[in-house]
């Protein structure tokens, strides 16, 4: 039995990491802390763990093999920081910071304990994106020169927000808002398909939308001159219906298409791919997401979101919000190494 601790359980998500954990019987959460003490009982009982006081219990309890850090971002780092310390496997939801100083900061700590570390970039893990990934990585695109990711939904048309999640529309304590947000999936992806080459310079414009939530953000557009002089452009949004056209890649030998999550796929050098139907030849699905992370503490084979990917993450978006205040082409800081 792996014994596990909540710390904090703010995020949207927590609901469904909490159902992941009931089914996995080899898991067993030992502790739940969360600054808000209602919080803290309503997740324990439902994990059937005790409620700690105070963060540092769990930090001091050698029998906890990991931490699951769900809390409201802003509280990010004063969690990771000691329990990275205190030699904790981490799951951090993203994003991992605020911003590019506290997400290198936590990176650098989380590196120097040498703990594993995992964050929910779950997209990775789609089929469509594998394989697109793998057609890249085989040369098959040729010179990629355009790239477009979107991830939108109906959050705040919907008023997800409202209530229990509210701090999720407040960036002083998100860090963003829904560009961020959601734009942070799309971004790694754009990011880990291109074998993370460095974001040279970017802009971009955001709208508080419906206006639902003040003065947060509620959707954004932005465009990213990469350093090898493909051109990326980032959407993201919670005042959308649907999000039919979530990615696009355009090459010198290759075009790429995924709409309504099919994929449509034309390339020179692939037999049959002629765009006009979608492609079904496709990778299994693997775990990416929070599943993953629990098979590796079982030892298992998974593909874990590398903690300096997740930081530089951090430092895109940071700048593509900076631009939109500045209206000027800003240079990205931390680039992955």
């Amino acid at each position: 039995m792996i014994q596990l601790a909540l710390v904090g359980g703010a995020h949207i998500h927590t609901p469904a990491f909490i159902k992941t954990l009931k089914s996995r019987p080899e898991f067993a959460v030992k502790w739940v802390w969360d600054h808000d003490p209602a919080r803290a009982s309503k997740s324990a009982n439902e994990l059937g763990a005790k409620v700690v006081p105070d963060a540092g219990h769990i930090w001091a309890d050698d029998s906890i093999k990991a931490v699951i850090i769900c809390s409201e971002t802003n509280r990010h780092e004063e969690l990771v920081i000691p329990a990275a310390a205190a030699r904790k496997h981490l799951f951090v939801e993203k994003p991992l910071g605020l911003g590019s100083s506290d997400a290198g900061r936590m990176a650098r700590a989380i590196e120097a304990a040498k703990v594993m570390f995992h964050t929910g970039y779950f997209m990775r893990g789609i089929p469509e994106m594998r394989f697109l990934r793998d057609q890249i990585s085989a040369g098959h695109f040729g010179t990629i020169h355009r790239l477009r990711g979107s991830t939108c939904h109906r959050g705040a048309l919907a008023g997800w927000f409202d209530t229990e999640w509210r701090w999720m529309a407040d960036p002083k304590q998100a860090g963003c808002g829904a560009y961020g947000d959601l734009g942070t999936h799309s971004l790694d992806l754009l990011l880990w398909l291109m074998n993370e080459t460095p974001v040279q310079s970017c802009i971009a414009t955001i709208s508080n939308g419906t206006r639902r939530y003040g003065d947060c953000d509620e959707l954004g557009e932005g465009l990213l001159q990469m350093s090898d002089g493909a051109i990326a452009t980032l959407s993201a949004g919670w005042d959308d219906l649907a999000n039919p056209l979530s990615l696009l890649i355009s090459g010198t030998e290759a075009n790429a298409a995924i709409m309504n999550d099919q994929l449509y796929f034309m390339c020179n050098k692939v037999s049959g791919a002629n765009g006009t139907q979608p492609w079904t030849q496709l990778p299994e699905p693997i775990k990416a997401g929070f599943d993953a992370f629990l098979d590796a503490l079982e030892g298992k084979p998974a593909a874990l979101v590398p903690v300096k990917e997740a930081a530089y993450r951090n430092s895109v978006m940071e700048a593509l919000y900076e631009s939109t205040r500045s209206g000027q082409w800003t240079v990205p800081g931390n680039t992955p190494q």
